[in-house]
């Protein structure tokens, strides 16, 4: 939702650089954040009154300008004015709901990007030891081990892993000469 905020200020920026209440030249970046007061709405930025002194008005005269030049939007349901020109957006109802219709239509593909490139990981987990006590931190780590690939793949890696457990050195050699000495009595 915070990107959505952001979009629409950047929409309503770039069409008062337009016009040019604006300089066109200068870059603005707003920051938008969670009110600590519901009341005060879902989301608040502060643009104007970081860009009031550029535009050569007042704050609060920017901040109405800026809601002027929103694009319509089914997100948000009211745009406020508080303060000296902080800009409050409350969001709609719907549209807290709206990522569900999201996550049923990607299903399995959901939440995935290519931000890794394809680029190759390798992950090596668990060293279980077949001739001690397993104990939980052996599934602990194979479950951290499988989840940590899992999330790189979702991530666009390529994941090679690489589970160990110990099956060599002098523990086997002892474990197989203890099975052959008693399988011969």
């Amino acid at each position: 939702m915070k990107e959505t905020v952001s979009d629409l200020l950047q929409s309503a920026l770039a069409a008062l650089q337009s016009e040019g209440t604006l300089p066109a030249d200068q870059t603005f970046t707003p920051q938008v954040g969670n009110t600590k007061d519901k009341s005060h709405g879902d989301y608040a930025c502060n643009i104007a009154l970081v860009a009031a002194k550029t535009a050569g008005c007042a704050p609060r005269k920017l901040a109405e300008r800026l809601i002027d030049k929103l694009p319509e939007s089914s997100a948000v349901d009211k745009v406020e004015i508080a303060g000296p020109g902080f800009i409050n957006f409350f969001m709609s109802t719907s549209s807290a709901f709206e990522i569900v219709n999201t996550i049923l239509d990607e299903a399995g593909q959901f939440g995935r990007n290519g931000n890794g490139k394809g680029e190759n990981v390798q992950v090596e987990f668990v060293s279980a030891n077949p001739t001690g006590p397993l104990h939980v931190g052996h599934g602990r780590g194979a479950a951290i081990g499988d989840c940590l690939c899992r999330l790189l793949e979702a991530n666009g890696y390529n994941v090679t892993r690489e589970f160990y457990y110990n099956d060599a050195g002098a523990q086997i050699n002892n474990l197989a000469l203890s099975v052959q000495a008693r399988v011969k009595g």
